[in-house]
């Protein structure tokens, strides 16, 4: 099912429970009830309630938002430094150039395709992109420089190998959701909550007072979908990117 589905739904069903438990409550409200006799300690509390749940929401989308931004973060860091393998290894031989080339290649073609998926289906990393990274590293490390030219290069292409296998190892750690079970059962309450203060204000029926109630529902529903979304940064929603890796390696779309 479309997320943009998912979304809508859940937007009109918070619409329709709010609707229809009005309707109820007032069926089975005593005749003599008057509505605009709220204490003042309900629309005091109600106001507090809103304001924290308010609070606690723009941090939890603050949170998961500062999440995807780090994971795509941590694509933009790998894609570099190989990149940076790629090109400085022009110094060596042809051979050994073209062979750790060609290995760069392959583990980044396995990333946007297979591994890629992986983490949007699995949340995590494949055992194959690392048997892949790791064959980078002993083309690497295991050269002997010839030269003092190739000498010279040596030591910066161990240093861009370290900065890809720390922001891989950042990325294999950031592919799950962010969010405890803990926070979401806080949100979801909070949620109900909120909401059902709305009653507590003796909510009327006129078509002002629900329109209104219904838009704070559905509100809500799209703020905790918005986390939810944002929640896992390389399968829901607006993911993180594998567009570094395409850019700075066109060969990878193929």
């Amino acid at each position: 099912m479309p997320e943009w589905l998912v979304l809508t739904l859940a937007m009109l069903a918070a619409c329709a429970v709010v609707v229809i438990v009005t309707f109820l409550r007032h069926r089975t409200a005593p005749e003599d009830e008057d509505p605009s006799e709220t204490p003042d300690v309900i629309e005091y509390m109600t106001m507090w309630i809103g304001v924290v749940y308010a609070i606690v929401l723009g941090l939890a989308i603050a949170g998961v938002w500062e999440g995807r931004s780090a994971a795509q973060d941590h694509v933009q860091a790998e894609a570099v430094a190989l990149h940076e393998v790629s090109e400085r290894v022009r110094v060596y031989p042809a051979d050994i150039r073209d062979r750790i080339r060609a290995d760069v290649n392959t583990y980044v073609g396995h990333v946007v395709t297979t591994e890629w998926k992986t983490m949007a289906d699995d949340g995590r990393v494949t055992d194959r992109g690392a048997e892949l990274f790791q064959r980078i590293r002993e083309d690497v490390t295991d050269y002997k420089p010839r030269t003092d030219f190739e000498a010279q290069a040596y030591q910066p292409l161990l240093d861009q190998v370290t900065a890809a296998d720390q922001a891989r190892n950042a990325r294999a750690n950031s592919t799950g959701e962010t969010m405890p079970g803990v926070v979401w059962f806080g949100l979801i309450a909070g949620g109900l909550v909120t909401i059902g203060m709305i009653f507590a204000l003796q909510i009327r029926r006129t078509p002002r007072e629900l329109i209104l109630a219904g838009l704070f529902s559905a509100l809500i529903a799209f703020l905790l979908f918005l986390i939810w979304d944002f929640d896992a940064p390389y399968s829901r929603g607006v993911t993180a990117s594998a567009e570094p890796f395409l850019e700075l390696f066109p060969q990878a779309k193929g």
